[in-house]
C-alpha cells in the first residue's frame, strides 16, 4: 500500500513508475497488492521515491493482521482524496466503455456487411449504444450537470432556511 500511496502522491501511473524504476508493470501491480518484493525491486523503488529501503521493507514484512489494520486505515482517507480517486475511476470506466463501444460496433458493422449488405441495420446498434455512451460521458465529465452536488446543496440550504 505504501508504494501505491507514494505513486499516487506523485501523480504517476503504474506504467510510469515501472519505467522510472526499471521494473515491469506486473511487478508494480504485485507489490501494490501486498506481495513480497525482492531486494532489487525495493532498491529500485526506494531510489525512485527517494526514501529509505527500510520504509518500503516494513510494508513487505507485515503480517496479515497488520495488513488488515492498514487496509482499514487506507479506507479512511480524507474525503477530498476519496472523491478524487472515485472520479479518476469513473473516468477510467468511461474510457473503457468508449473502447468497448468502438470495438463492438466495428464488429457489428462487419457482421452486418457480411450477412445483409443490402440493409445497414448496424446503425441502430451504434445509435442506441452511442446515446448511452454520450450520457455516460456527460455524467463523468459533469457537462450539463444541472442537478449536481451544487444544486443539491442550494436546495438543502433553501429548505432549511439558510443563506449560502
Amino acid at each position: 500500500m505504501i508504494v501505491r500511496k507514494l505513486r499516487l502522491q506523485r501523480g504517476w501511473s503504474q506504467e510510469q513508475l515501472a519505467e522510472f524504476s526499471g521494473l515491469s508493470v506486473r511487478t508494480i501491480q504485485r507489490i501494490e497488492r501486498g506481495q513480497k518484493a525482492g531486494l532489487e525491486s525495493l532498491k529500485s523503488l526506494a531510489a525512485v521515491f527517494e526514501t529509505p529501503i527500510d520504509e518500503l521493507q516494513q510494508e513487505s514484512t507485515m503480517n496479515a493482521s497488520e495488513q488488515s489494520v492498514n487496509t482499514k486505515k487506507a479506507t479512511t482517507l480524507p474525503l477530498e482524496e476519496q472523491q478524487v480517486i472515485e472520479h479518476v475511476r469513473d473516468i477510467k470506466a468511461f474510457y473503457t466503455h468508449a473502447i468497448q463501444y468502438v470495438l463492438v460496433v466495428a464488429i457489428v458493422f462487419v457482421i452486418n456487411f457480411i450477412l445483409t449488405p443490402e440493409y445497414i441495420w448496424a446503425w441502430w446498434v451504434a445509435l442506441g449504444w452511442g446515446i448511452g455512451l454520450v450520457s455516460h460521458g456527460l455524467s463523468v465529465f459533469e457537462i450539463g450537470n444541472f442537478f449536481g452536488a451544487n444544486w443539491e446543496k442550494k436546495q438543502i440550504e433553501k429548505r432549511l432556511g439558510r443563506k449560502l
